[in-house]
């Protein structure tokens, strides 16, 4: 598959530059470059275990590469200091799987939360901005109910619209679409697409949907064993002949990705001859 023309290093938001990273022993990336285009949809794509995840931790300063650069803004985060890391992360915003809103404030406080930690502005004004950001999900008239009160369809907006209450350049969701119902993971795909567009921000998406994922990406990013099996358009990864990436979109039981995780041999921990 033919890779995508570079763009002009100004038209990146985050770079991962000869990234290496791992758990222990365990390598999860290595040596691993790729790069997110300002304003658009980048989906972060692959088997469970293949770091995708961990990318977003990186580029959010949680972790630090071990060896490499991952730049946010031409910006290094890893030769950031602590206050440096609480300044870039307010240009950021993050949904997280399932939500994971505070289950003992309201959907109105949620969304004002991150408003009143970061910024000084007056109630007044957030409460304007709060509604504003609850209109653009669909939730303005749920504002007074608590997370237990909605479905999990509608925790998933409440926590996209507190994730975009500080007009974040970059938007990170990790599997927003994990445990939803057809109709809700439709909404929900369709709204990260149209923010995306509407509010000018750069979006990277972390999914195993292939499908929806798809849909709204102009660009997607296959990782495998540390690396990037297959990036390009959604119609160029669609083509790949890479075992691995057919096995992916295909859905496939068999295929260079195995059920059985790398241990001993069934004789070696039961005792049993050959």
């Amino acid at each position: 598959m033919s890779a995508l023309p570079a763009p002009a290093e100004n038209d990146l938001l985050v770079e991962l530059r000869d990234v290496t990273f791992g758990y222990g022993e365990r390598t999860v990336l290595d040596r691993l470059s790729l790069s997110v285009p300002r304003g658009k949809v980048t989906a972060l794509m692959g088997a469970s275990g293949g770091g995708k995840t961990t990318v977003l931790r990186l580029i959010g300063g949680q972790y630090r590469a071990q060896r490499g650069q991952v730049l946010v803004g031409g910006q290094d985060v890893g030769a950031m200091s602590e206050a440096q890391l609480y300044a870039m992360r307010r240009r950021m915003g993050m949904l997280f799987q399932f939500g994971a809103l505070f289950t003992d404030l309201s959907v109105f406080e949620n969304v004002a939360f991150p408003l009143r930690e970061h910024t000084a502005l007056p109630e007044a004004l957030i409460r304007d901005i709060v509604l504003m950001k609850l209109d653009a999900v669909g939730l303005r008239g749920a504002r007074d109910l608590m997370p237990a009160q909605i479905s999990g369809g509608m925790a998933r907006r409440v926590a996209l619209a507190r994730a975009i209450a500080l007009d974040p350049e970059l938007v990170m969701y990790d599997e927003p679409f994990a445990g939803l119902d057809p109709i809700s993971l439709g909404t929900a795909a369709r709204l990260i697409r149209r923010l995306n567009d509407a509010l000018g921000i750069t979006s990277v998406v972390v999914s195993h949907d292939v499908q929806e994922t798809f849909h709204i990406a102009d660009q997607v990013i296959i990782l495998a064993d540390g690396g990037v099996a297959a990036h390009g358009t959604p119609d160029e990864v669609r083509a790949s002949t890479d075992p691995l990436v057919r096995q992916f979109i295909g859905m496939d039981v068999d295929g260079p990705v195995q059920f059985h995780y790398p241990g001993p041999t069934a004789e070696q921990d039961f005792g049993v001859q050959a």
